[in-house]
């Protein structure tokens, strides 16, 4: 059994080829030549009034951020998608990659003074596992069949199956971990960079910095304010009037106006985020795969990731997977607009002159509904006929999201290929919400269940490849678009190299930036 960060390429399995990072007009300094002091407040896009930090159901971008100022993961995505150590200080796996032990970081306390200990790690892991678990993860954990502590600071997970990429699973962010036996979850008890004060669901939160925190080199600001202002605009003018000092989801057709502010700096951070249009694939019309195909050939994607998107991103391919992850197949052709193509296949269907609608809201993505009238115009070439619904922003994940039969969708990626394909494709995605267009291909599944154990990288690369054909092929996303994040700090806010798996560094800002 080896320690530390294994050969990357067989276990880390995560965000190797992302592309390069950077913000307009000013270059990355170092970590170590951060400041402390100051109040750093950020406007979020993405929240809920149902907003809960407990590990399992958080899932908006404002309890990402909220959640990683007060918790820790084991494991940590650094910049350029290389995981490292975070509350585990090393790991390592039997021969046959089915027993990972892991070892925790001494000397860490959380918040009320309590040392760290194997315990919690056990505890909060298996929140995530069992039957009456709500986790999003619960697909993924599915496979662990014991989690056991050796001692005070070491943990053994067992899996079911060979899994190279299994360390990466745990640096997402709802495996922070908590207090062994700690059910108050929105009460904030972590082991994080700061301490919560207040947290009101849907519109604010305020951490102080936890003066005891292990990392004596993150959590430089005093303060750190999260403040829900769903409009992108309101956002926009905050950040112009120095109400705030940075926000997520800027909208890509005013950042190059913005970028012009000498008070004001974009970050543009290309990553794996993509735009979607989903159909549910256990509803008529979309169980049968022409009517599928049809729709995916009647949207001019170009045109798409112009008008939309402005240019800040990269044309998709209907499947999840791209250039940011290692094992991308570049080997798919790109999907064309194909007007006549879609209307031949709507025909063949028995769907031609039929009205399909697809029902929208700008709450995954700034533009949705936008794109989704474009969408229209596209496919009104082809003889398609969208209505195009506008929901209410409000419980628009609850009410419309893989609730009805067509509907906007945004991912913003996961750490490595499994963990996409297993949390939103899977068979076992369909029992935890996540596979939100209800696709179950057992051909999928089982080269799925085969990449994940083959150790050999090669082999493993082309079951990934053949993952991602599966999806394009026969899927129910329809993707447009990857888009870059697009996130602006005020011109004093500093900062190192960023992540590339979430917007605004990986939703580490908090920890990882500081003011001049």
């Amino acid at each position: 059994m080896t320690f530390g960060n294994l050969n990357r390429r067989t276990v880390l399995g995560g965000l190797a080829g992302a592309g390069a990072v950077g913000a307009l007009g000013i270059s990355p300094k170092r970590a170590n030549a951060a400041n402390k002091g100051g109040a750093f407040r950020i406007g979020v896009g993405d929240f809920s009034t149902s907003d809960t930090i407990a590990p399992t159901v958080a899932e908006t971008r404002f309890t990402t951020y909220l959640s990683f100022q007060v918790r820790n993961c084991l494991v940590e995505v650094g910049p350029g998608g290389v995981i490292v150590p975070e509350l585990a200080e090393s790991w390592g796996a039997s021969a046959d990659l089915k027993t990972w032990t892991f070892k925790i970081r001494n000397g860490v306390e959380f918040h009320n003074g309590k040392p760290l200990v194997a315990a919690d790690v056990v505890y909060s892991l298996n929140l995530h596992r069992g039957d009456d678990t709500t986790s999003a993860i619960k697909s993924v954990m599915a496979a662990v069949s014991d989690i056991k502590a050796t001692s005070d600071h070491e943990v053994v997970v067992t899996l079911d199956s060979a899994n190279a990429g299994f360390p990466s699973i745990l640096a997402y962010f709802q495996t922070q971990i908590v207090q062994d036996g700690d059910k108050n979850f929105d009460a904030g008890m972590g082991t994080g960079g700061y301490i919560l004060e207040s947290f009101e669901p849907g519109i604010r939160s305020k951490v102080k910095r936890n003066p005891n925190y292990w990392k004596a080199d993150r959590a430089h600001f005093d303060t750190v304010e999260l403040i829900a202002i769903k409009d992108a605009s309101a956002r926009t003018s905050a950040i112009t009037t120095g109400e705030i000092d940075a926000m997520n989801f800027v909208d890509t057709k005013t950042a190059k106006l913005i970028a012009r502010n000498p008070k004001v700096k974009v970050i543009r951070t290309p990553g794996k985020s993509h735009y979607a249009y989903c159909v549910r694939t256990d509803t008529a019309p979309f169980t049968n795969p022409d009517v599928r195909l049809a729709l995916k050939y009647a949207i001019d994607r170009q045109d798409y990731l112009d008008k939309i998107l402005s240019g800040f991103g990269t044309l998709g391919n209907d499947q999840p997977i791209n250039a940011a992850y290692e094992y991308f197949n570049p080997n798919i052709p790109q999907r064309e607009y194909d007007p006549d193509r879609a209307k031949s296949l709507m025909a063949k269907a028995g769907m031609s002159g039929e009205t399909i609608k697809l029902h929208v809201a700008d709450t995954p993505f700034s533009g949705a509904t936008d794109g989704a009238v474009l969408f229209r115009e596209h496919a009104a070439k082809a003889g398609i006929n969208l209505e195009v619904v506008r929901e209410p922003d409000h419980g628009y994940w609850s009410n419309v999201w893989a609730n009805k039969p067509f509907f906007a969708s945004r991912w913003s990626g996961r750490i490595n290929e499994d963990l996409m394909f297993s949390t939103a494709y899977s068979k076992d995605a369909l029992t935890t919400g996540w596979n939100e267009t209800f696709w179950d291909n057992d051909a999928f599944n089982k080269i799925l269940i085969a990449a994940r154990s083959e150790v050999d990288d090669d082999k493993r690369r082309a079951l990934y490849w053949e993952c991602q054909t599966l999806i394009n092929e026969e899927g129910g996303m329809i993707a447009p678009a990857f888009a870059d994040f697009v996130d602006a700090a005020a011109a004093n806010v500093e900062h190192g190299d960023l992540s590339s798996d979430w917007d605004l560094d990986g939703g580490r800002a908090s920890e990882r930036w500081w003011f001049s």
